[in-house]
């Protein structure tokens, strides 16, 4: 299952946690980590499994949880806590490189051995740029673990990282510490063969900026996008999904090379090659997946 949509909803917060199941979200992250004061650890923790155990059905929103930093001593418990609700995946925060993903592997086949579940199944969101030393490590998550989903990047704890008062520029922009962090995370979410998740936007009252900034993430190689505001989730899936107008050009595409006699053809004034029909065949086979959704 792709996703478009993640979004954190605390894990101590009943009331926020229902309001949001079953709604539009591709995947609710049950956030352990920066949403939860240190001393509700141990509520939170039960309040996922509960959670996590009342809905086995997945098959329309997944249930993640975010964990404590590994090099920290809550992760272990967090991880312990909840792993009974099965959870689909583990949002692993502010790691260095791929070791960090080879350790929580370790942790997940005794966890899943413990609790029955099959081993491998639980999957892994890595937070791959939140401390300076990440940003020279991008490529270590190839061939780290099968039990990669995606890489995603985080702009605020790597500028708390950086020492720095702001990550945007005065139009909105990222500065350029993190347009290189998020460039970085795209190539090394490919090069590792697994899904490039866009980082969120923390000002969820921006619905146009949300959507201009979903849909060229979009446009540049990402598959789905982090939301902290259940008002953020319907922009980013339509931004996700490519829209009719799209779906009707890929086809145009498709048609127009199976009708070709060479590797090449005119449209619209304009010469496409392979590349553009393996960029329309991505269109369709990305709108076929999310059709009825």
């Amino acid at each position: 299952m792709t996703i478009r949509s993640f979004l954190f909803v605390p894990g101590d917060s009943e009331r926020k946690i229902a309001k949001v199941t079953g709604g539009p979200a591709d995947a609710l992250i049950l956030d352990l980590e920066d949403a939860v004061a240190q001393e509700r650890l141990p509520v939170a923790r039960a309040m996922v499994c509960d959670h996590l155990k009342a809905h086995p059905d997945r098959s329309r929103q997944q249930l993640w949880v975010r964990v404590n930093p590994l090099d920290t001593p809550l992760s272990l418990p967090d991880l312990a806590g909840v792993m009974a609700g099965a959870p689909d995946g583990i949002v692993l925060p502010k790691t260095d490189d791929g070791s960090a993903v080879v350790k929580l592997c370790h942790y997940l086949s005794a966890l899943e051995a413990r609790e029955g579940i099959e081993i491998g199944s639980t999957q892994i969101l890595v937070v791959a740029t939140e401390t300076a030393k990440s940003l020279f490590h991008l490529d270590s998550y190839a061939g780290s673990s099968p039990r990669i989903y995606g890489l995603t990047w985080g702009a605020e704890d790597l500028a708390a990282a950086l020492f720095a008062t702001t990550n945007r520029t005065p139009d909105g922009e990222y500065e350029g510490p993190y347009k290189l962090a998020r460039t970085l995370c795209l190539a090394g979410a490919r090069a590792a063969g697994v899904e490039p998740v866009d980082t969120l936007l923390a000002n969820f009252r921006d619905t146009p900026g949300l959507e201009a900034e979903a849909l060229q993430a979009r446009k540049v190689g990402f598959t789905g996008k982090i939301a902290i505001h259940p008002d953020q989730v319907e922009p980013i899936n339509r931004a996700f999904t490519p829209d009719e107008a799209e779906v009707a050009y890929a086809k145009r595409v498709v048609e127009a090379f199976a009708n070709a006699t060479t590797g090449t053809v005119g449209m619209d004034g304009k010469m496409l090659d392979m590349p553009h029909l393996k960029q329309a065949r991505h269109v369709l086979a990305t709108a076929e997946k999310f059709a009825g959704r």
